[in-house]
């Protein structure tokens, strides 16, 4: 049995000349912005020119490229070693090279008997997950990939997913033993109608918050979910993690940064998190400042996705890392509901 999986991430720019088409190609994108496919386009130009020298100036920052295929690449290997021989991992991104399209090819040239697609977002959202499953979807359609393909929706209770998080909580604490301190677990925001239109995201990173706590088995541990970086003039989910560093900084405790959506080092850890959310700690008067690492190749989280691949080999079509639908009724946009699952 040969078995390919596919590693899925949005992707980012290698390059500064990258910058801008990959924030078309992110905005332009109907799960992001859902308007009809020549005004989509439009905007997702307007708003792309407009943000590109800022973005540029962030990416400068973190030497002029997105780490984040690099790191993908890493896990990718870690999980080819934890699965053992008949397994090749290969990655997809959504706004950047590889794209789908390309890795559809990599995949058919392998001549896998099965295909599992693994996104590398532990929280389902139609605007993560969804839109990578699509853009599978339609590059394999038009490549002819036939090989079986089953498909992990979600995972945000995994043991292995939770124990690295607790494992690394743990070690940040240990930083600041002695000190008042708040553990902030920081997720990708998300608009809040796109939440009131069924997507469980929200819920499920409350789920992972959940069950990390659990593992602590802390129960005087003071914690809160906030959410970062927003983007327009919309309502996002709260609160806002700027907020909540403000917070603390009147509070007078340390602050605990654990990035709870991301599972790789990328912009939104490297800049927004260790560089502006850092020095807002400093200027706000926050007494110490610690940002918890992503889980990478954290060993329980790569045995953890391994885990998941095997259940996936031998279980339903879709599934989440219960096997099944794991969020309420309410969240119709679960693909699981939408399959009859």
């Amino acid at each position: 049995m040969r078995r390919a999986i596919v590693l899925f991430n949005l992707g980012g720019p290698d390059s500064l000349e990258a910058v801008k088409p990959f924030l078309f190609n992110l905005f332009n994108d109907r799960a992001i912005i859902s308007l009809p496919g020549p005004l989509r386009w439009a905007v997702a130009r307007l708003i792309s020119s407009r943000r590109a020298p800022l973005a540029r100036e962030i990416y400068a920052k973190i030497g002029g490229r997105s780490p984040l295929l690099d790191n993908t690449m890493a896990q990718a290997r870690a999980l080819e070693g934890a699965l053992g021989a008949g397994h090749r991992c290969f990655v997809a991104m959504r706004y950047w090279r590889p794209f789908a399209d390309e890795t559809v090819q990599a995949v058919m040239q392998w001549r896998p008997d099965e295909i599992i697609l693994l996104p590398l977002y532990p929280q389902f959202s139609t605007t993560t997950t969804a839109s990578s499953f699509a853009s599978w979807d339609r590059a394999a359609a038009a490549e002819g990939l036939a090989a079986p393909t089953r498909r992990i929706c979600c995972y945000p209770r995994q043991s292995g997913l939770v124990a690295a998080l607790a494992e690394l909580v743990r070690d940040a604490r240990a930083r600041v033993a002695g000190q008042r301190h708040r553990v902030l677990f920081s997720a990708h925001g998300l608009p809040e109608k796109v939440v009131a239109g069924g997507d469980p995201y929200q819920w499920q990173v409350e789920a992972t918050v959940g069950a990390v706590l659990e593992r602590l088995a802390a129960p005087d541990l003071d914690w809160t979910v906030c959410y970062q970086s927003r983007v327009g003039p919309l309502a996002w989910l709260g609160p806002a993690t700027d907020a909540e560093i403000a917070r603390a900084g009147q509070d007078r405790v340390a602050a605990i940064l654990v990035p709870v959506s991301f599972v790789s080092e990328h912009s939104e850890t490297l800049v927004e998190l260790d560089i502006e959310y850092r020095h807002l700690a400093e200027r706000v008067g926050v007494p110490d400042y610690v940002r918890v690492p992503t889980v990478a190749t954290h060993r329980d989280f790569i045995a953890g996705l391994a885990e998941l691949v095997r259940a996936a080999a031998a279980g339903s079509a879709i599934r989440s890392d219960e096997g099944g639908r794991l969020c309420p009724a309410q969240f119709v946009r679960c693909p699981i509901a939408a399959s009859g699952g």
